[in-house]
């Protein structure tokens, strides 16, 4: 394994934590919210904003690069997956770089909405001021890591069994 792929690894790791506690902290708020309400008719305040502007982009776009690497994703098979000789090499790495190319635009484009957001100050008016930048950088963080994983694993083992299994 080389020194890229292990930080690689890490990285996907440190995110997919990130993204499972968010799921956590979903569900906590929205059960203490159900609950204050439902005894106190009060609810949490936060919960909301804080849900939809940070929690769910970030659960749904933090664990994506580590889904693919272990393989947990959802996958249309529409070709056998595996082919011989020059035809096989050049399909797996066509079906890494075409999402690859998807992703980095969606990378590109989302970056730049959340640097647009953070420089202008992009606020989102509520019982707190939430800044919107932050909330809207999750996304190309968690899209950019999976457009590396799907070019280191275009490029480094392109025919092999592991790889393969991914796709």
């Amino acid at each position: 394994m080389t020194i890229f792929s292990t930080l690689l690894s890490k990285l996907e790791d440190t995110l997919h934590i990130a993204g499972c506690l968010c799921l956590i902290a979903v569900a906590a708020l929205i059960n203490a919210d159900i609950l204050l309400r439902l005894f106190f008719n009060e609810p949490v305040q936060i919960q909301f904003e804080l849900t939809e502007l940070y929690l769910m982009p970030a659960l749904a776009t933090l664990s994506l690069s580590r889904v693919f690497r272990e393989g947990g994703h959802l996958a249309l098979d529409f070709m056998p997956e595996h082919l011989p000789g020059m035809a096989g090499r050049i399909a797996v790495i066509l079906r890494l770089l075409l999402p690859a190319a998807f992703f980095a635009a969606i990378t590109y484009m989302s970056g730049k909405f959340a640097l647009r957001a953070i420089a202008h100050g992009d606020i989102e008016y509520g019982v707190i001021d939430w800044p919107l930048g932050w909330a809207y950088a999750v996304v190309p963080l968690g899209c950019g890591v999976l457009v590396l994983r799907l070019i280191h694993d275009a490029f480094s083992k392109g025919t092999d069994d592991q790889t393969q299994s991914h796709i």
